[in-house]
């Protein structure tokens, strides 16, 4: 983020604060949850009164859903109007709750076709999916959502379901965070009359999250309460806090300059790694094994050559930006070929079993017929682990230093 003057002007239209200085640009494609309120008026108002730099656009009609708005000529006007930062993306407050079938047909192919077409205006705008919530009594017309918290959570469920499909676009948790609020501060009415769409309260609840989701910063402390008493505007903004700050990785809160986002998920047998890359919106890769050899592949494979502790970090690059990952790999299995399980060795006396081994690093639990844990992992050494003899004892499980594990029938 760049650092602002004081000064700034703001407009009604388009809600731009002018500075001296680039500003992050936000536009909103939704409906009247949108625009009731005038919620892009409202975050544009409170980030300036938090000194931050926004441009903010909308184009919202009464109920329109996801595939309304990829038929509509005017939606893609704007998406196509400048190199949007962010766009933020709502489907119709219903649509997201109902069955899986359903959504699967009628919704996720547009709401990733919407994607698509941001990211084809420009490769680096960040998808941002407006997690709405559930209306006050639920949708009584399925029973799987005739509560507000069964219509919430087919709604968390589904917008999050979205954004991983849509290369993990990021989500502003409103519908998560209103959740909060109703739990903990029941006397604060986030609906208006018809218990659907947003009071005063709600609107700036749902700015709250928006700001915190855009900025990855608290916005407790703003003097700018949309018309709200202090202390409430003072909750609402302390629910924002608490629910997304602990969670930004979760809700794919990353910097809105650093679209590209590096991560891999990693395998390991004894010396060998098998690495799968998770990354989003990369275009290149470059592994780095942490004992002098390198990869340029997507997805990597990689055998060690010593025991050791290895950082293996990926870079993931596109033209927008370069990220990081890194996770560290313990290797111990190189000189302990499978024989050297013959290392332990079982003593059978007439009322116990003596256990040791030769070499450092074995372990040893012991089972019963039923597989009940008779005993806890104990290390074995040169000293003897003693156990007495039972019936029940049917399976001896030995674990070595590299994690393998043989078994062993009662002796």
């Amino acid at each position: 983020m760049k650092k602002i003057l004081l000064s700034f002007f703001c407009f009604s239209v388009i809600y731009s604060c002018v500075y001296a200085q680039d500003s992050i640009s936000v536009l909103f494609i939704g409906n009247s949850y949108t625009y009731v309120n005038d919620l892009p008026g409202t975050l544009g108002a409170l980030a300036a009164n938090l000194g931050k730099e926004i441009t903010i656009d909308s184009k919202t009609n009464g109920g329109y859903t996801f595939q309304n708005h990829t038929t509509d000529p005017l939606t893609y006007s704007k998406i196509h109007s400048k190199p949007w930062d962010v766009v933020v993306i709502q489907g119709q407050s219903q649509e997201p709750s109902f069955p899986d079938a359903q959504v699967n047909s009628q919704t996720l192919p547009y709401a990733m076709q919407l994607s698509d077409s941001i990211w084809a205006n420009n490769s680096c705008s960040n998808v941002m999916y407006y997690m709405t919530w559930g209306r006050q009594n639920g949708d009584p017309q399925w029973s799987e959502i005739n509560t507000f918290e069964k219509m919430n959570t087919r709604l968390y469920n589904a917008y999050m379901r979205m954004a991983d499909s849509s290369d993990h676009a990021m989500v502003s948790p409103v519908g998560r965070v209103w959740s909060y609020v109703r739990e903990n501060h029941p006397a604060i009415n986030l609906y208006n009359a018809d218990q659907s769409h947003p009071s005063a309260e709600g609107t700036y609840l749902a700015a709250c999250t928006f700001y915190t989701s855009l900025f990855r910063q608290s916005p407790v402390g703003a003097t700018y309460y949309g018309g709200l008493s202090a202390s409430t505007a003072g909750i609402l903004q302390n629910a924002a806090t608490t629910v997304i700050l602990d969670s930004l990785d979760h809700f794919h809160l990353h910097p809105v300059d650093e679209p590209t986002q590096a991560s891999f998920t990693l395998v390991q047998n004894g010396e060998t790694i098998q690495l799968t890359n998770t990354s989003s919106r990369a275009t290149t890769y470059t592994w780095d094994f942490g004992d002098g050899q390198s990869a340029l592949t997507e997805n990597a494979q990689h055998t060690f050559g010593s025991n050791g502790t290895y950082t293996v970090q990926l870079m993931a690059s596109s033209i927008c930006n370069t990220d990081t990952f890194s996770i560290q790999v313990q290797v111990m299995s190189l000189g302990l070929p499978e024989t050297d399980f013959e290392k332990v060795v079982f003593l059978t006396h007439d009322e116990f079993i003596e256990v040791s081994a030769g070499v450092p690093g074995f372990s040893l639990e012991v089972f019963s017929v039923e597989g009940k844990l008779l005993m806890e992992k104990r290390k074995l050494g040169e000293l003897p682990v003693m156990i007495h003899r039972t019936n029940q004892i049917q399976l001896f499980y030995i674990t070595r230093p590299d994690g393998r594990i043989k078994t062993i029938r009662s002796i």
